[in-house]
C-alpha cells in the first residue's frame, strides 16, 4: 500500500515545465486557458507574473519554472495557464499557474504512487505530494495547497486588494 495518503485510483492533470512532467489532482484544477497577455504588477515575487482577466476576475498568475528554480516560462505555441484552486488557512485562492504544455488527464492507481523523497533538511519537498510512476518515467505530484507559503499567497491579496477596482 502506499504511504502518500492517496488510497485510491486519482485523477490527476499533467503538464510539462522544462523537461520533467508535474500533475496536479484534478479536482484542484478548474481549467486550462491558452496563453494570454498578463499585466504585470509591481512589488510582486519575481515568481508571480502578474494578473490576468477571467471573466470579470482578476486572477494572479505565478511561474512555476521560477518557483521551482527554473529559467523562466518563454511563451511558445503550446504555453498555457492552469487555472487551480489552492487551499490556504482554510481559504481558497483561485490562481493561475504558467506551464510549457498540458499533457493530458490520467489516473494513477494508489499503487503507481511512491512517497515524495527526503531529501535531506534543508530542501523543502512538503509541497510534493507523491512521485507517480507510470511507463518507467517518474511524473512529480504536486501538492497545489503547500506549494505557496502563506505569506506568499497573503502578499499576492495583499497586493491585489491595493489595486485601484476595474483594473
Amino acid at each position: 500500500m502506499s504511504t502518500t495518503g492517496i488510497l485510491e485510483i486519482t485523477q490527476f492533470l499533467t503538464f510539462r515545465l522544462d523537461s520533467e512532467v508535474f500533475a496536479i489532482d484534478i479536482s484542484k484544477v478548474r481549467e486550462v486557458l491558452d496563453f494570454t497577455t498578463i499585466t504585470k504588477v509591481p512589488r510582486m515575487p519575481d515568481f508571480m507574473r502578474g494578473v490576468i482577466n477571467l471573466r470579470g476576475s482578476v486572477v494572479p498568475v505565478v511561474d512555476l519554472r521560477l518557483k521551482f528554480g527554473l529559467p523562466k516560462t518563454e511563451k511558445t505555441l503550446n504555453t498555457c495557464i492552469i487555472i487551480v484552486e489552492a487551499a490556504v488557512d482554510d481559504e481558497t485562492t483561485i490562481l493561475g499557474a504558467l506551464a510549457d504544455s498540458v499533457q493530458e488527464v490520467m489516473d494513477l492507481e494508489p499503487e503507481n504512487i511512491e512517497p515524495a523523497p527526503k531529501i535531506g533538511v534543508r530542501l523543502n519537498t512538503e509541497f510534493i505530494k507523491g512521485m507517480g510512476k507510470r511507463e518507467g518515467k517518474f511524473i512529480i505530484l504536486l501538492d497545489i495547497d503547500k506549494v505557496f507559503s502563506t505569506g506568499e499567497l497573503a502578499l499576492v491579496q495583499t497586493t491585489l486588494d491595493e489595486m485601484p477596482a476595474g483594473k
